[in-house]
């Protein structure tokens, strides 16, 4: 377990692409949070799927946070390398009955929309998922530094969730759980998309006794079509060989002063002028639309 620090953050990209400008927008976000607070911003790779990997591109993103400015303190933390945590954190789970083996396919649980809440009887498969058992009534409430107070009935909106795979894969929610335990983050800022995973996360935190962190859901950037920008075809790379058009912009998504960055000429500068002005309370909790936070700026995301 790292030492105790009073905030220590982190950035996870999963590597299926190059860093687009939504990345940019959580990971400038998260930075700016622990920077702010004179703590530890760490980067983490999840690296968790490799069917949905595309080759080099772990390497390709934290070439580009280098190139934006963005370093973590310390080593990458590469979750493929982490199967055995993972894998004695689920023994515990296992052992207590707070989890189970299901044979239940997807097509099974079509009738119920996807959510799992009892076995199919006689349901038979040769590579069984493992879930986490959520009984009737199991509800969570936390409090979102940016969108205040949320309650979740998981039972109801989720049920039993998977744990690991039926392909024998580790599921996000228990990687990222063990692994921001392992590495004492104390406050998770990311993308709003994420923001419906929390319960289920501060539910496993609490069934395996570790920590829970505070959570800030950043605002989400939506195309002209009021699609998450990472499944849009504007969610071009981002440029390393201009990175300041597209860091003011992404620093106009979190609703900060842009004259407050305005005469920077490098990342470095930018950065520095950014701590000094940042002011959290402003970050909005409503998504942003591309184009409205490209007006009167110029950003170079790609050829």
């Amino acid at each position: 377990m790292p030492a105790s620090i009073a905030y220590r953050g982190r950035f996870a990209p999963s590597p299926t692409g190059p860093l687009h400008f939504g990345s940019l927008v959580a990971a400038l976000g998260s930075w700016l949070l622990a920077r702010r607070a004179d703590g530890e911003w760490l980067v983490r790779v999840e690296d968790l799927d490799p069917p949905r990997e595309v080759p080099g591109a772990a390497q390709a993103q934290l070439q580009t946070l280098a190139a934006f400015g963005l370093h973590g303190d310390g080593p990458v933390l590469w979750q493929g390398t982490r199967g055995a945590a993972y894998l004695q954190a689920l023994e515990r789970l296992l052992d207590s009955g707070d989890a189970f083996v299901c044979h239940c396919s997807r097509t099974a649980l079509a009738r119920s929309g996807g959510i799992h809440r009892r076995c199919i009887a006689g349901a038979r498969r040769p590579d069984p998922a493992i879930r986490l058992r959520v009984p009737a009534g199991t509800a969570i409430e936390f409090v979102d530094a940016i969108h205040g107070r949320m309650r979740q009935d998981v039972s109801s909106t989720v049920g039993d969730f998977v744990l690991r795979r039926a392909d024998g894969l580790w599921a996000y929610q228990l990687a990222v759980v063990v692994d921001d335990a392992a590495q004492g983050v104390t406050d998770v800022a990311r993308g709003a998309d994420l923001l419906d995973s929390t319960p289920r996360q501060i539910l496993l935190q609490r069934r395996l006794g570790l920590p829970t962190p505070r959570y800030a859901h950043l605002p989400l950037v939506l195309d002209e079509a009021g699609r998450k920008l990472s499944k849009s075809q504007a969610a071009l790379p981002l440029d390393e060989r201009a990175p300041l058009p597209a860091l003011r912009v992404a620093w106009r998504v979190l609703g900060q002063n842009p004259g407050a960055v305005g005469a920077a000429g490098s990342p470095e500068v930018f950065l520095a002028a950014a701590i000094a002005a940042f002011e959290p309370a402003r970050i909005p909790h409503a998504p942003v639309a591309f184009r409205a936070a490209m007006h009167n700026t110029t950003v170079a995301l790609g050829d």
